[in-house]
């Protein structure tokens, strides 16, 4: 009888292997299933009314920004209350311009500062002593966008979790090159939702505002013409004539050349006597 059983020692060791196998493939297969089913359901979800997230107790996350264009006497001064507006908000430039031609000079702003202090901004600007020409402001509610990219990062965060744990226990080689590049995928995906919301967070947090401040100049009257101004002119253009004739005269070497020749061929045969 002992001698039975030491035989069928090895077939029991097989059969254990190819169980564990078999599982750890059934495993694989059954959160890849899992997975899909959430993308599906994804794909159908719905975000709930702003209403209801907000008596919920979620935070509403609001992108606001906009754009302004004022006219003022004194460009400089106004530029100079700007600055002093943004240091008192905790704002910055995120690009400046200047234009300044005949007819007008203005400035181009784009200004960040924190959201809470947008509104203060745009009152403070509209008090200042310059007229609005134009005023648009834009306000928009991404809290559904920041519950779904949130949900889904926490998704992918356990089946990156769960992988992780299954490349542990793989026994074959195409069990973990398998899980290895799910993985790879899988972290690529997280980076990418991580990565889109630093990006929104840094819109909700801080508002943009494009300004632009400009000033009319007075045009420049015509000078009067007078007879010293005419001889100047007069002047300049018989000079700027004499160089010209002279370049002219300079440009045609080669046919100066050619006449000098034609005239020492005429001179000779000139001179050649006659032969009756």
């Amino acid at each position: 009888m002992k001698n039975v059983l030491i035989l069928l020692i090895p077939f029991f060791l097989i059969a254990c292997n190819n169980s564990e196998s078999i599982d750890s493939s059934y495993f694989l297969a059954d959160i890849e299933d899992q997975e899909e089913i959430y993308e599906i359901s994804e794909e159908k979800h719905k975000p709930t009314p702003p209403e209801t997230k907000q008596t919920n107790g979620t935070k509403k996350r609001i992108i606001k920004d906009g754009n302004i264009e004022i006219e003022v006497n004194e460009l400089e001064k106004t530029k100079q209350s700007i600055d002093s507006i943004l240091s008192k908000y905790s704002g910055y430039y995120a690009n400046e311009k200047l234009n300044n031609s005949d007819w007008s000079a203005s400035y181009t702003l784009n200004i960040r500062i924190p959201s809470r202090y947008f509104e203060a901004l745009i009152l403070d600007l509209e008090k200042g002593n310059g007229k609005i020409i134009s005023k648009e402001i834009d306000a928009r509610d991404v809290t559904a966008q920041f519950i779904d990219l949130e949900t889904r990062l926490e998704n992918k965060k356990k089946y990156l979790k769960t992988y992780t744990n299954l490349l542990k226990q793989a026994k074959t080689v195409k069990d973990i090159l398998e899980i290895q590049e799910r993985v790879r995928e899988i972290e690529e995906e997280i980076e990418s939702k991580v990565g889109r919301l630093k990006y929104l967070n840094d819109l909700v947090a801080y508002s943009t505002l494009h300004i632009d401040i400009f000033t009319r100049k007075a045009p420049k009257l015509a000078q009067p013409i007078t007879f010293i101004a005419k001889t100047k002119d007069a002047l300049k253009s018989g000079w700027q004539a004499i160089i010209n004739v002279v370049l002219f005269i300079i440009n045609v070497w080669p046919f100066w050349i050619l006449m000098f020749i034609v005239f020492i061929l005429w001179k000779r045969r000139k001179r050649k006597p006659r032969v009756n």
